[in-house]
């Protein structure tokens, strides 16, 4: 029995060393040891995770603060996330191409491919930006009808989201930048941004939202003001990037701005693919906000305090993600698909341990965390029902967040474009709408498909990326 222990044990070992994740595949020169992997990862994940965790905090925090105002300022609030989604869905996408090609002419020690890159997609990042914001600014009221925003909370969401799209100008750009950023491995310099953007977020709203001293009591036209002022700050922060002389991407680099066919064709070879994604996978979460917003403002605050409490296991995948994007793409530009492999897993591997501390977390925690959110019983039994279910979904997500991230930085964004299509614009809100109406189920109804996409999502992502068929594509 003590043997049969010991070997299971060493499995489990195994599991996490870089012998263990090479184990059946050929490599193609040096391969670092087992310690040098997690630091090599941990270099360019830590300042990403930590970013994703402090943004996904910060938007607790700020629903904590709008919850103040009661349950209808917490459903005006939360009724624009997906709008607000759809209107970046084209950025988003972009994005995935800037980093995937960044990073891919980063291996090849491309500096001014790089630079070129960054400067086009600015120009086309700027040009989106200002034609979404206008078309969201003109149209927000049918917008968030459309979304399902009920009459009790509609002028406030309404007031919310016109000065929230405002920013999008601002959001677009950063974005952009810190991609590109990314795509180098300079992730400190997102999470520098982000941080002081949100500081200032989180100032502003303090002081606007219920009034502070000289300042007014603004209520959720404060919180969306402070949300502007934060997106401003970061946008400024990331142009202050591109001034210095030595960096990789810099302004003070001499080379054209010009939009060209071969600059922008690699860009758009991902993009594409990516804004089929955005477009289905918005869609998707649209019409599951949509049916979930239907059960009732009660439900729907409840819905919107778990979705804020799971956004923290996300965090933490996004960060792995986008750190696995980056080392992905880069290896596969210099040639090491082996190492792409071997980084993608390391990810797997990290993302794993840390959603096991979150079960625990959220399992034994649940009442706790909802309660920081309300004070109404009746949110509160209800959320921690949730999260009971959103404890079992952390190991999923995160997991197949990093491999998403893998199969994106190589430029497979049509295989997870797919996937997005049948699990989120397909199942997942035909699905919620058959267990929360007709089978009677409510918001537990619409949790459970929650938990069914991410296992769904996973399966199709782990799959692929075991089949090495990403290590082909050309940039």
């Amino acid at each position: 029995m003590g043997a049969e222990k010991k070997s299971v044990f060493a499995k489990i070992a195994a599991f996490f060393t870089v012998r263990g994740m090479m184990k059946g595949k050929s490599t193609l020169g040096e391969v670092p040891t087992t310690k040098d992997a997690y630091t090599n990862f941990f270099k360019v994940a830590w300042p990403s995770a930590i970013e994703s965790l402090l943004v996904g905090l910060v938007g607790s925090v700020d629903t904590m603060m709008v919850g103040t105002l009661g349950e209808g300022a917490i459903a005006a609030v939360g009724i624009t996330n997906q709008p607000k989604f759809i209107l970046l869905a084209l950025i988003f996408s972009l994005n995935v191409g800037v980093t995937a090609v960044v990073s891919r002419r980063k291996g090849q020690n491309d500096r001014e491919g790089a630079n070129r890159v960054l400067r086009v997609c600015i120009l086309l990042s700027g040009l989106i930006s200002m034609t979404t914001s206008a078309l969201g600014f003109l149209f927000a009221k049918p917008i968030l009808l459309f979304a399902g925003a009920q009459q009790d909370y509609l002028v406030d969401a309404e007031i919310y989201f016109r000065i929230l799209v405002v920013s999008l100008f601002f959001t677009a750009l950063n974005l952009t930048i810190n991609a590109a950023q990314r795509g180098v491995g300079k992730t400190k310099i997102s999470m520098r941004t982000n941080v002081i953007a949100n500081v200032v977020n989180l100032i502003f709203n303090y002081l606007l939202i219920n009034g502070v001293g000289f300042f007014p009591k603004l209520g959720v036209a404060g919180a969306a003001i402070a949300t502007c002022l934060g997106a401003m700050a970061a946008c400024a922060i990331s142009f202050l990037t591109l001034l210095q002389k030595n960096g990789y991407l810099s302004f003070f680099y001499k080379c054209s701005w010009k939009i060209t066919r071969t600059i922008i064709a690699p860009v758009f070879k991902v993009s594409s693919s990516a804004f089929v994604e955005q477009v289905f996978m918005r869609i998707g979460f649209l019409l599951y906000a949509v049916i979930v917003a239907r059960l009732g403002t009660t439900p729907y605050a409840t819905h919107l305090i778990c979705m804020n409490i799971i956004s923290l296991s996300f965090c933490f995948g996004d960060g792995f993600g986008i750190a696995a994007s980056a080392l992905v793409g880069q290896n596969l530009g210099a040639k090491r698909p082996d190492l792409s492999m071997l980084y993608g897993k390391v990810g797997q591997r990290i993302a794993f341990l840390v959603s096991t501390v979150l079960f625990f977390i959220f399992i034994f925690g649940r009442t706790f965390l909802i309660t920081l959110f309300s004070r109404e019983p009746e949110i509160i039994a209800l959320g921690a029902q949730i999260m009971i279910i959103v404890a079992f979904s952390t190991h999923a997500q995160s997991s197949q967040v990093v491999l998403s991230g893998c199969l994106r930085g190589a430029g497979d964004t049509r295989f997870v474009a797919l996937v997005s299509i049948l699990s989120i614009a397909l199942i997942r809100p035909s699905l919620t709408w058959l267990l929360c109406f007709p089978l009677g189920m409510g918001l537990i109804g619409a949790w459970v498909t929650l938990i069914i996409d991410q296992f769904l999502r996973f399966i199709c992502s782990y799959m692929r990326f075991n089949s090495g068929k990403w290590q082909k594509i050309s940039l």
